[in-house]
């Protein structure tokens, strides 16, 4: 069987040729050609198909009928993308559930296990930073960075918001992007039952589109472990910032011990710093930027032109992806901790002890948290939002299954004039079409 490769608007098409029979009777030969015929105008139609999955193989059998024998024959089209189609969103997690381990904790153990078994019989090996107390050198870039696509984010959504209007519900955590809220009753705050989990929506403000985890602020990471005792007179910090200290950014009103030499060991939590006289006086950090300021809510300018409302939104989503990407970048180095019941964020090699935990059955841990390793999406929430399409910019309750959502600044600079980025697609469903009635979605399968 001989191969064919056809290209159509950006698609790769693998199309294997046709078999047929020997001896090529009438009827065999007008079953080919129908079946060559659908090939050709499938792949005429290949530029109207949505975004397709990472790879989707659609297998199409085709029986050419002769007098005497029954041949099947078969034809492959295989189409790559980076991003699948359409993605459900990440699970929702109640109040009485434990969130899951980044990692299973036998896979953990397996590599403990591992990692014990190679350094056997070996020479011991120096502590890598940031574990010796000493900073990652080719991080501190990205720190600075992250700090300022932060800055730069929240001045943007404040001129956003100007424009774009983003309403909050007044009694749970839920917001939505446009001018009149979504139907949907699934509010669960105060009194929602005499509502009838109806929202009661309100102006929104910038906390509630990037929300701000706080952490407490280390003035040592490597030091003791903060006590209960010490919960109120140690300052709570953005736990992103503290984040970027921790890894080189240097504030004047955040201060923070930084070592020149690597600390000593002398047991398994205990250390002494080692003896920095004979250093020279330090030199000027290469390294160090200026970092930007937060303008006041009275300064805030918003944009006069739907253009430069475009423009705006497409910096914004850059710094958003900007603060994401180097934030992550920094989380495999330096280490974050979250509860696995609540929150809670703690930015260092070990959770605090503050038994501060209101979660689902804390009296059985004493109010202490259960501190596992956190992923990006504990430290920045993405909050996601309903996702309003073009056609129908009012949502309607018998329609929620065929809306998609995306994070709430997303959706915000979308809304603004931004084009969607490809990473968001799957979970914002633009290639579903909206029915215009309930009838229409009665019929849907």
């Amino acid at each position: 069987m001989e191969s064919s490769t056809m290209i159509c608007n950006g698609w790769s098409w693998g199309v294997s040729s046709f078999q047929l029979p020997l001896r090529r009777r009438r009827d065999g030969l007008k079953m080919a050609a129908d079946g060559v015929s659908f090939l050709s105008s499938l792949s005429s139609r290949a530029s109207s198909m949505v975004n397709g999955g990472n790879e989707y193989k659609i297998s199409l059998n085709f029986r050419v009928q002769a007098s005497h024998s029954h041949r099947a024959n078969s034809s492959a089209i295989a189409m790559n993308r980076d991003f699948p189609q359409n993605t459900d969103l990440p699970r929702y997690y109640s109040k009485k559930e434990k969130k899951p381990f980044p990692v299973p904790i036998l896979e953990l153990r397996r590599a403990a296990r591992q990692r014990i078994k190679d350094a056997k019989g070996k020479p011991k090996k120096p502590v890598p930073p940031p574990r010796n107390g000493m900073l990652v050198r080719s991080l501190i870039p990205v720190a600075y960075e992250v700090m300022n696509a932060r800055i730069t984010l929240i001045n943007n959504l404040k001129r956003l918001l100007k424009v774009v209007p983003v309403l909050a519900c007044k009694h749970c955590n839920e917001i939505h992007v446009g001018s009149v809220g979504h139907p949907f009753r699934s509010c669960q705050g105060i009194r929602s039952d005499t509502r009838n989990g109806m929202h009661d929506w309100t102006k929104a403000t910038v906390e509630d589109v990037f929300f701000p985890m706080e952490a407490f602020h280390l003035f040592d990471r490597l030091g003791k472990r903060i006590a209960h005792q010490e919960r109120f007179s140690i300052p709570r910090v953005p736990a992103l910032v503290e984040l970027c200290v921790q890894a080189g950014v240097d504030l004047p009103d955040l201060p923070t011990k930084r070592r020149r030499k690597p600390v000593i060991r002398i047991g398994r939590s205990e250390i002494i710093d080692a003896n920095e006289d004979d250093l020279p006086d330090p030199k000027p950090d290469r390294f160090k930027k200026p970092i930007l300021a937060e303008i006041p809510d009275s300064d805030v300018i918003p944009p006069s032109t739907p253009e430069e409302t475009a423009q705006l939104s497409e910096d914004t989503l850059e710094a958003w992806d900007t603060m994401r990407q180097g934030a992550h970048k920094l989380m495999r180095r330096y280490g974050v901790r979250v509860c696995g019941y609540c929150p809670e964020l703690h930015v260092g090699p070990s959770g605090h002890k503050a038994q501060n935990c209101g979660a689902f059955k804390h009296q059985q841990r004493n109010g202490q948290h259960g501190w596992q390793t956190a992923v990006l999406d504990d430290l920045i929430p993405p909050r996601y939002v309903w996702h309003v399409p073009e056609s129908s910019p009012v949502l309607q309750r018998e329609l929620r299954n065929f809306y998609g959502q995306a994070p709430a600044v997303v959706e915000l600079c979308v809304q603004g004039g931004a084009e969607v980025p490809d990473r968001y697609k799957p979970t914002m469903r633009l290639d579903i079409g909206i029915p215009t009635s309930l009838k229409e979605a009665e019929m849907v399968v």
